[in-house]
């Protein structure tokens, strides 16, 4: 069967009443978006797989529709053999995203270097790069300047730092960074 929709509201109404296998959505829709249909399509369909077809090349976008439950992405101007075969891979079960998107996903996934655990969990990420500008000696207004952030903001900062990792003036955290070999520092 073969249904279409101008919003997502119309999206989840035609699979209810048409209860297709494939269904390809757009991103960017009218009221409800794609990534909003997605989750509610795979939460009420479980059996219906949604391929997103879309302009937006931008990793939120292919990461929201894929924790939306999407299972596969696919850039508009993909062409006519590369479109068909990706709702036919994605009705059989399978993944699959555009040569832009894989390209993309896997030069992410390559950047993460799984092997290195984080050696200040209990950090932000913000408190991990003030630590790092600690490390090099910054004073507070410097890393303040630096970040584009207020003085008190960074001195309360640096208060966390010190509290999570139990030291009690900035000599110590730098000892500390720099034995954990935390990156800047």
């Amino acid at each position: 069967m073969c249904g279409e929709a101008a919003g997502g509201e119309e999206a989840i109404a035609a699979v209810a009443r048409l209860h297709p296998d494939v269904v390809l959505l757009d991103l960017a829709m009218p009221g409800m978006g794609g990534i909003a249909a997605t989750e509610r399509i795979v939460a009420t369909t479980p059996h219906v797989r949604v391929l997103v077809l879309s302009m937006a090349d931008d990793d939120d976008s292919v990461f929201a529709a894929l924790r939306a439950g999407a299972r596969g992405y696919v850039l508009k101007g993909a062409r006519r053999a590369e479109l068909v075969r990706s709702i036919t891979v994605v009705a059989e079960g399978e993944a699959i995203f555009g040569p832009a998107i894989a390209g993309r996903l896997m030069g992410y996934f390559a950047g993460l270097d799984r092997s290195a655990p984080d050696p200040f969990p209990e950090l932000t990420q913000r408190e991990r790069q003030i630590l790092a500008l600690v490390a090099r000696h910054l004073t507070n207004p410097q890393i303040a300047e630096r970040l584009g952030l207020s003085q008190k903001t960074v001195r309360n900062h640096v208060s966390n730092i010190f509290a999570k990792l139990q030291v009690a003036d900035r000599a110590q955290a730098i000892v500390i960074a720099r034995d954990a070999g935390l990156p800047d520092a």
